[in-house]
């Protein structure tokens, strides 16, 4: 039995275009992420993530790498935006998350974003996959609206960085249906030293606390692929870095220890790992077996784990294929 996104009862019942109101507002002094830039976006300055009026698209496909109950046997719809609002020293996707003087030449209008959405629904993918979606949120709600318009019905999936505004995850109520946000550090001086993210710890636990509040903890299936729930993701760093055991305490006793967890070996010394000697080589065995040993202190027993030697298949050549990035 096929299952309906909820962004199509918003849209029969007047309620999206409600939504776009209050979110239109949001660029005219711009509060889409937690650093609160103020700046109008809606007039094309920009803030910390370099973005103006118009969403960045440097890639999109059919993508079979993200978790199985995503990607799925036709794989996911995978949207790439351009630019962020972080800017990660190790940063697998740099080529176009740092890289704003040639990434803004990849603008396109609400109307090419939601065509698409479209285009990726009819090659068959099982949902539309939002990836880095957080500076762009007003403007995808907008295209959102417009493909639903035109005949899209699959699930929506808000794949974030986790350094996300609540306020704005407030008006994905209903839109996205499934959350899959990185969880990348429980301290706040690692979020600043290596992603420039002031306060990363306590406007993540913020966001992901409000990504639990829409979906709950429980994953809906359809068959083989999900079509609603929350997925944390928390990548294991050299040396301790991310202090998982903080992350995976707060999951387990303020949010859900039924929570699924994609725990990743994927790290891999790139972009500019090399400034820092502490993330400028690829993680031991024996750290990912001690973030697996926390996760089971704290009953964390939903999700997935990857395979150690798995990390060079996820590392994105986009220069070199921007509509098909990926080895697999």
């Amino acid at each position: 039995m096929s299952i309906s996104p909820s962004y199509l009862k918003l849209l029969n019942s007047g309620a999206f275009e409600k939504i776009i109101v209050n979110a239109s507002k949001i660029l005219d002094s711009c509060c889409s992420c937690p650093r609160n830039c103020r700046v109008d976006r809606s007039n094309n300055l920009m803030g910390y993530c370099q973005s103006g009026k118009l969403p960045v698209v440097s890639s999109y496909t059919k993508h079979f790498g993200e978790e199985p109950v995503i990607s799925g046997t036709r794989g996911a719809g995978n949207i790439f935006f351009g630019n962020c609002n972080l800017k990660c020293l190790f940063c697998q996707n740099y080529e176009i998350s740092q890289n704003s003087k040639q990434e803004n030449n990849n603008e396109v209008s609400l109307e090419r974003l939601a065509e698409i959405m479209i285009e990726l629904q009819d090659r068959n993918c099982h949902n539309i996959g939002l990836v880095s979606p957080t500076h762009f949120s007003v403007q995808i709600l907008n295209s959102i609206l417009l493909a639903s318009r035109m005949g899209l019905h699959i699930p929506i999936v808000y794949n974030t960085n986790g350094y996300d505004s609540v306020e704005m995850l407030k008006l994905f109520r209903g839109v996205a249906d499934i959350y899959l946000p990185d969880f990348k550090y429980g301290n706040n001086l690692y979020g600043k030293t290596y992603s420039g993210a002031i306060n990363y710890f306590d406007y993540t636990k913020k966001a992901v606390k409000e990504m639990y509040n829409q979906v709950g903890d429980e994953l809906i299936y359809d068959g083989e692929v999900i079509v609603r729930g929350l997925i944390i993701r928390h990548l294991v760093l050299p040396n301790g870095l991310a202090e998982s055991e903080r992350v995976f305490q707060f999951i387990s006793e303020e949010l859900s220890p039924n929570i699924h967890i994609s725990l990743m070996s994927q790290y891999y010394p790139t972009n500019k790992s090399q400034k820092d000697i502490l993330i400028d080589r690829p993680i031991r065995e024996s750290e990912y077996e001690k973030a697996i040993s926390l996760m089971d202190k704290y009953g964390l027993h939903n999700g997935w784990f990857q395979e150690m030697e798995s990390s060079p298949q996820y590392i994105p050549e986009f220069n070199k294929s921007r509509h098909k990035p990926f080895r697999n």
